[in-house]
């Protein structure tokens, strides 16, 4: 199934930040790589990303960076699952 979604401008800038942080988490760049494989292209969110995203968006132990990827990775995923 291919996803007519696209992560936007704001958070593909975002995502890139992210990735070339070293002071980013494991969980940041795992979003981030995710959010960017998404930006120009028709690829989806994986069942093993939704579940960490879901998580993410879920607690309150994670910053509003990590919640923003979580939340555009999320909003492009298989929406039959």
């Amino acid at each position: 199934m291919n996803n007519a979604k696209k992560t936007s401008k704001d958070v593909s800038a975002l995502a890139s930040k992210v990735l070339k942080d070293k002071a980013s988490s494991k969980i940041q760049k795992n979003l981030a790589g995710s959010a960017l494989s998404q930006s120009n292209s028709k690829n989806q969110t994986g069942s093993k990303m939704e579940d960490i995203a879901s998580k993410v968006l879920q607690s309150d132990k994670y910053n509003d960076t990590t919640k923003t990827l979580a939340g555009s990775v999320l909003s492009q995923s298989n929406k039959k699952r």
